[in-house]
């Protein structure tokens, strides 16, 4: 009977992995990554660091999937990421469980906010380590790659509805669910569609980051020249309030939510030669602590095919030039 209740056991076990859809998906990559000025704080000291570091990264995505009968689909995915500098256990990321049926995901737990999800938000980005003066400026919350931190209550419900040419989200975030702390809610919707040629994205967010009043736009538009791979496009993004040290002569006294001002930005991608792309952009941002309005970058992607080489150099608003080369590998 024992003998009989352990085989059983073993069958019923082996056919719930059989039936299961467990997959490993990410990327490696590593770049000599300069940055003119780079500063960090050390016990609320603004201290000097080496202009040009070693960045590297390992990201794994664990993603299991099942399916019933009825043709309801559900997953749950974490994320395990390594960063340069990181140690400890603190770089799994909190879990995600969905559901997909008819269009509809709904995902509760770690969740892709709408507004970090929309289709355009980060298009200008340029270089290896995928950067741009052009990517929002303001605080909002966003997939965690890895742990929450000291508040690990914190929950978030995402909606997704795909059909053929368009995306709509929904998202909603409450900084900590227990109720033990007063923090607003966070909310989000945006919209992808496709048109032709013609990429349109738009969102909106409603106190990002539990930030009473922090409301953030975008609006962006991708043209893709017909029959190639050169596109043009254009983007808005009324950033709200970002919370950032507050620093008296060199201290860290506190910190603040500062206004981080409207951006607009134009940005193009070209295809000088097979396998060769260039990426460029202008930025312009009307932020009142700005040494200059205007940004600007340039990159470039070399396919190796199964990885690339990619680069960039760009100039920030407060006139400091930063720039990367190196490698990456998806899997």
């Amino acid at each position: 009977m024992k003998k009989a209740l352990i085989a059983s056991t073993a069958l019923v076990m082996t056919a719930g992995i059989a039936a299961a859809d467990v997959t490993i998906s990410g990327y490696g990559r590593t770049a000599v990554n300069y940055e003119e000025g780079r500063s960090t704080f050390v016990d609320d000291v603004l201290t000097s660091q080496n202009e040009t570091q070693v960045s590297a990264r390992v990201r794994l995505n664990v993603h299991a999937t099942t399916s019933t009968d009825q043709g309801v689909d559900f997953g749950a995915r974490l994320r395990l990421q390594w960063d340069q500098g990181d140690s400890g256990i603190d770089r799994v990321s909190p879990g995600q469980i969905y559901v997909t049926a008819s269009g509809f995901t709904v995902a509760v737990g770690n969740v892709g906010t709408a507004f970090d999800n929309a289709g355009l938000l980060y298009a200008s980005e340029v270089g290896l380590i995928s950067r741009s003066f052009g990517n929002p400026m303001g605080d909002f919350y966003a997939y965690e790659s890895k742990s929450y931190g000291a508040n690990n209550n914190r929950l978030g419900v995402s909606v997704e509805y795909a059909v053929d040419a368009l995306k709509a989200r929904f998202s909603y975030v409450d900084a900590d669910q227990t109720g033990l702390t007063d923090a607003d809610e966070e909310i989000s919707i945006s919209v992808d569609y496709d048109w032709n040629d013609v990429a349109l994205s738009a969102a909106a967010l409603k106190d990002g980051k539990s930030i009473d009043g922090n409301d953030q736009y975008f609006l962006g538009a991708y043209y893709t020249l017909a029959g190639t791979e050169n596109g043009v496009g254009l983007s808005y993004i009324d950033n709200g309030v970002a919370n950032k040290p507050v620093v008296v002569d060199g201290i860290r006294t506190g910190t603040a939510n500062v206004e981080q001002g409207k951006t607009f930005v134009l940005y193009g991608d070209y295809v000088v030669a097979p396998l060769t792309t260039i990426s460029a952009y202008v930025a312009n941002n009307d932020a009142a602590g700005n040494e200059t309005d205007n940004a600007f970058g340039i990159g470039a992607r070399y396919d190796l095919g199964g990885a690339y080489l990619a680069g960039s150099l760009e100039r920030g608003y407060d006139e400091n030039v930063r720039g990367d080369f190196g490698v990456r590998f998806d899997f």
